[in-house]
């Protein structure tokens, strides 16, 4: 077993993150392929992912999974809320019998910074630049703010979401330990929700991990 993290944030919401060492056989043992895809490595990633959901939750119906038109995975039901991410060989999933969840890890890559136009907005930029944070470059900020607002997206499901205007942070990000860090955003489609995106880097694989339960 290759299980790189586990956070149980409470009795009904866990999440962790999968580190894939094992063959493809190893996950279809288990898990269905429930897409068509040809490309070996995301195919182990999708099934690591879906491994991971059933590792948080023994009891998780693998096969009742349905795929919305957003792309976004989902149980009938709503059984469990669920959000999945993989970046390289890391998959990670974060499960809840109770509250929406979303959840994405990127790899901490310079690239971002290329794409920062794209999903900063004007507020976010003066936020980051007033934060007081140890051991955190700028592009560490940049990161977290890409991984907090994918989470953002998938928390909320439906499409249609503007990065810049729609997903805004309302303060600084504060520091929660050595490698933690908690950002306040305001979601703002149709009306203003207030919400928490905790966020952690692990330096020793330069992966950064964001999620958000409401």
């Amino acid at each position: 077993m290759a299980l790189f993290y586990q956070n149980n944030i409470s009795g009904t919401t866990r999440m962790g993150i999968w580190h894939i060492e094992e063959p493809e056989a190893f996950f279809l043992q288990k898990v269905p392929l429930q897409r068509n895809i040809t490309h070996p490595h995301k195919r182990l990633q999708h099934l690591a992912a879906r491994w991971l959901l059933q590792h948080l939750f023994p009891d998780f119906p693998y096969n009742e999974i349905l795929v919305a038109d957003t792309r976004k995975p989902y149980l009938p039901g709503e059984q469990y809320h669920f959000s999945i991410s993989h970046s390289g060989d890391y998959a990670a999933a974060i499960v809840s019998s109770q509250h929406r969840v979303g959840l994405d890890i990127e790899g901490l890559s310079p690239k971002i910074s290329a794409i920062a136009h794209k999903f900063l907005h004007k507020s976010d930029v003066a936020f980051m630049q007033a934060a007081n944070l140890q051991g955190f470059s700028y592009n560490h900020l940049l990161a977290f703010m890409w991984s907090a607002k994918e989470s953002l997206y998938k928390w909320h499901s439906l499409g249609g979401i503007d990065f810049k205007q729609h997903l805004q942070l309302t303060g600084p990000p504060t520091q929660t330990g050595p490698q933690g860090i908690q950002m306040p955003f305001v979601f703002r489609k149709n009306a203003e929700q207030p919400l928490t995106i905790s966020g952690y880097f692990f330096n020793d694989v330069s992966l950064v991990l964001g999620w958000v339960v409401t």
